[in-house]
């Protein structure tokens, strides 16, 4: 069964950082984009980070370049999402998808285009 599991969300103070990982079951992520979303209070998934299957090329979104970075670890099967300098702004439901269109490391290109259906999350709250 394949299945992307997101741990790491957490109650952090602005200015703080948390390490997000999606470890992957049933699906090796090191042939596979990964891209991290996030779903904040009122709005629509949006796509904030990227890695491809190499790891050769990350990309990011506006919100959230310079902070946040993404790595991947092929042993471990798992993508992390280090985000640094948090602010209030950066709370919400984050989440994680591995090529879900099969567009190869076209996933990569902003904006991201995310699945039609998400995993759990993990949350992050950061408190104003």
């Amino acid at each position: 069964q394949l299945q992307l599991v997101e741990s790491g969300g957490g109650l952090v103070q602005p200015g703080g950082s948390l390490r997000l990982s999606c470890t992957a079951s049933g699906l090796i992520l090191e042939y596979y984009p990964v891209g991290w979303f996030r779903q904040l209070p009122g709005k629509k998934h949006e796509g904030i980070s990227c890695i491809t299957a190499s790891g050769g090329t990350t990309t990011y979104a506006d919100s959230v370049k310079g902070r946040f970075t993404i790595s991947k670890d092929n042993a471990k099967n798992t993508v992390y999402l280090q985000l640094n300098s948090l602010k209030p702004e950066d709370s919400g439901i984050y989440y994680c998808a591995a090529d879900p269109w099969g567009l190869g490391e076209g996933m990569c290109i902003m904006p991201l285009v995310g699945p039609d259906s998400w995993g759990q999350g993990t949350q992050v709250t950061v408190p104003s």
